[in-house]
């Protein structure tokens, strides 16, 4: 009964797509070109031509007659798989963790350049799914949070950014691929209201981003595959929230020929079974439209939608073309486009750092005399950064999780590059234990003032196995036995910094029983600039500034969701993450939003205005209905950093509905905003409340709604550090 509803409303189908706003310019010009193809041509847009018949991962045919090119579809989400001489971005989790829009936005615009000079039509990201609800979940951290009001940031600043610079992006994995096992298989069984209020929600900004494409995913939604759901694709992407571009299978994730096509899928990828084998699309298409089973208007459909994301980029003008590499030879031959992009990758490598621990005056580091730099994460994989294929193993410092979410490292700047540079510099003597041996690591430990201890925990896709992981992480521990490593080193009682990568959230508390663990600095899946970020932040060039996006717990069983064998409920509907853990009065290690300085800020003058009482619409836009995201209230707060150093701090909103509302979470994000400032130096921060933002999904009447009555404010720090406090009228 809880998810019947939303497996069986009925709703209109709609047929061509209007191409209005952003999009009228586009769906001009692709009408008047369609009227040009043949049959043949058509079908050849809509289908891959075979796994590795072109050289990217996906490729159609070319339609000479209209220069139309053999469109490239090629990963990924943080940097452009296969080809050398790219930049190895942060991945989404840590650009996440900057909580820094113009940071997202500049990666977003960096990584569409790099795209495009390689003649990639069609990027595959950002990444929205998983959202992350489950902290084992293998792909996480290709994503940029398990809130759906950051995670839909991150996806319009990155969407906005590389369609900027003239790539399509794709929105994926859409929707309910939350964990890697059994992906293929698993239905995904979600209730509307919880659907439309967390994993649909991101989904909703890139559609507002005009993302010129999204992803159906593998997996089931309420017992139906996503590539052939009617409700997911037509009903909900297409009718409700107005998307104007094309659905492109997951690899592999179509089923039938007639189902998919007429449930709204726009183009099948790779268009066979990896080896030559079950072509669904193709002939098999064009007879399913002469036989009846598909109408010729949803083929056409089909094309309009894909020709108008080519043309709303710009992409039919002087666009360029894959040229000298290929994603089976190596990646070798094609140019070199990192550009400065080095910038950006080290500024959020810095600024997604989140610091957990400080005590003593442990960190910035001030020209120490000595330090040990203990654990293999402290080092680059000695066999090379790219020894293991699509990163599928954790030999080396971690900095990007393995499957098809990766890039070649250019290069990789370790740990210990960077510390061992700045030692140089302040004359500091280091000391070394680069395995995961404890005894070998308290052994450098007892020759150093300061021991530095470097652990990881890594995750990815399942198609690769990585030390008995199958995608999904085993536990929330610290692989390779990090736990004894940190304990034999602070039993030296030597002050212990430790460094932690990771894909998601660990158990710290072992760690953190130790009185001599002085610092925990969390250092995410920072890219190929990791080490010099580091540096930056260990040192005090920069005060660190990142904020958790996901919560930190005591124990596993606290998140109250986990990898499962069968199919997957939702039971937990709305309340995941902190949601969850404020619903149950759980306290948490480190909250969602946590995050230390150097320096320390106050919040003072908070100031609420009225909620708009202008009436809903039933005009739709991309997004949904247009006015959703209309400003209809406004709250401004004012930070001081009254510490001693410049330092940055991420004022965070959050919105707890009236009761008139059905039962909902204690608060919600609902705003955030990074604000740069000089000690003793003060700034306003504003809030812009769209109506969204202040509703909720009426799954009755299957629409948002604004409910009246007061609601809750909070301003601060974090999820749980919530210094003002105050009330909204509607």
């Amino acid at each position: 009964m809880k998810f019947s509803l939303f497996s069986t409303l009925v709703f209109a189908s709609p047929s061509l797509a209007a191409g209005t706003g952003d999009w009228a310019t586009a769906y001009t010009k692709a009408r008047a070109t369609i009227e040009k193809l043949s049959q043949a041509d058509k079908v050849g847009m809509v289908s891959g031509v075979g796994w590795q018949k072109g050289p990217c991962v996906g490729n159609t045919e070319k339609v000479d007659s209209i220069g139309y090119p053999a469109l490239c579809l090629q990963d990924g989400p943080l940097g452009v798989r296969y080809p050398q001489n790219v930049t190895a971005f942060p991945a989404g989790i840590t650009a996440g963790s900057t909580w820094d829009r113009s940071l997202i936005y500049a990666r977003g615009f960096a990584l569409g350049e790099e795209a495009k000079a390689l003649g990639v039509h069609v990027q595959l990201g950002p990444v929205a799914g998983p959202l992350g609800k489950i902290p084992r979940g293998g792909r996480n951290w290709e994503g940029f949070s398990n809130d759906p009001y950051l995670a839909g940031v991150g996806m319009a600043e990155t969407i906005q950014g590389m369609q900027s610079a003239g790539v399509q992006a794709c929105a994926k994995h859409y929707v309910g691929n939350e964990q890697e096992l059994n992906r293929d298989s698993q239905s995904a069984n979600i209730d509307d209201r919880t659907n439309h209020e967390l994993y649909l929600w991101p989904f909703a900004d890139a559609i507002k981003a005009n993302v010129t494409s999204v992803m159906c995913s593998y997996n089931k939604v309420n017992t139906t595959w996503t590539c052939e759901s009617e409700k997911l694709l037509k009903g909900i992407l297409k009718d409700e929230l107005d998307f104007q571009g094309f659905v492109v299978s997951d690899w592999g994730a179509q089923h039938t020929t007639a189902g998919s096509a007429n449930a709204g899928l726009d183009m099948t990828m790779p268009g066979d079974n990896f080896s030559g084998g079950n072509i669904l699309w193709g002939p098999q298409l064009t007879s399913a439209i002469e036989s009846g089973e598909i109408p010729q208007s949803r083929l056409d459909d089909m094309v309009l939608r894909i020709l108008a994301g080519w043309y709303l980029v710009g992409q039919d003008s002087s666009y360029p073309s894959v040229t000298g590499w290929t994603s089976w030879n190596g990646g070798k031959g094609g140019p070199n486009v990192q550009s400065d992009h080095k910038t950006v990758a080290r500024a959020i490598a810095r600024d997604g750092i989140v610091l957990l621990k400080n005590e003593k005056g442990a960190l910035p580091l001030k020209k120490p005399a000595s330090l040990a730099i203990i654990g293999s994460d402290a080092i680059v994989n000695p066999k090379g950064a790219n020894a293991c294929v699509d990163r599928a193993c954790d030999n080396g410092t971690l900095a990007m999780g393995w499957g098809s979410g990766t890039a070649e490292f250019p290069y990789l700047i370790g740990p210990y590059d960077a510390i061992k540079a700045q030692a140089t510099i302040d004359g500091t003597t280091l000391t070394t234990s680069v395995t995961d041996d404890p005894t070998a690591g308290a052994t450098a430990a007892k020759a150093a003032a300061t021991a530095l201890v470097f652990i990881n925990s890594d995750a990815g896709e399942g198609y690769l196995t990585v030390e008995g992981a199958f995608g999904d992480r085993l536990n929330l521990d610290p692989w390779h036995k990090g736990n004894d490593l940190v304990a034999a080193v602070a039993n030296t009682g030597k002050p212990t910094i430790v460094v932690v990568h990771s894909v998601g959230p660990l158990i710290l508390e072992p760690i953190l029983a130790l009185p001599t663990v002085v610092a925990v600095v969390w250092a995410g899946i920072p890219g190929q600039e990791s080490g010099n970020g580091l540096a930056d932040i260990l040192y005090g060039s920069s005060s660190p500034s990142g904020k958790l996006p996901y919560t930190i717990a005591k124990s596993a069983a606290d998140y109250g969701v986990d990898v499962l064998k069968t199919d997957d409920s939702y039971t937990e509907g709305l309340y995941i993450d902190y949601r969850r853990f404020d619903k149950e009065a759980i306290t948490p290690r480190y909250e969602f939003g946590f995050g230390l300085s150097y320096t320390t800020f106050a919040y003072s003058s908070l100031k609420t205005s009225s909620v708009s009482s202008a009436p809903s619409t039933s005009i739709k836009a991309p997004g949904g209905i247009a006015n959703l995201y209309d400003t209809v209230a406004t709250i401004s707060a004012t930070i001081t950093n009254n510490g001693t150093v410049p330092g940055a701090e991420v004022a965070q909103l959050y919105i707890g509905l009236p009761s008139s509302a059905p039962a909902s979470p204690v608060r919600q994000l609902r705003g955030f905003s990074k604000v740069m400032l000089k000690a003793g130096e003060s700034a306003t921060v504003t809030f812009a409340l769209r109506r969204k933002d202040l509703s909720f999904w009426d799954v009755v009447g299957q629409k948002w709604v604004l409910p009246t009555g007061k609601f809750g404010v909070w301003v601060g720090s974090s999820s749980r550090d919530l210094r003002l406090v105050g009330s909204l009228d509607s």
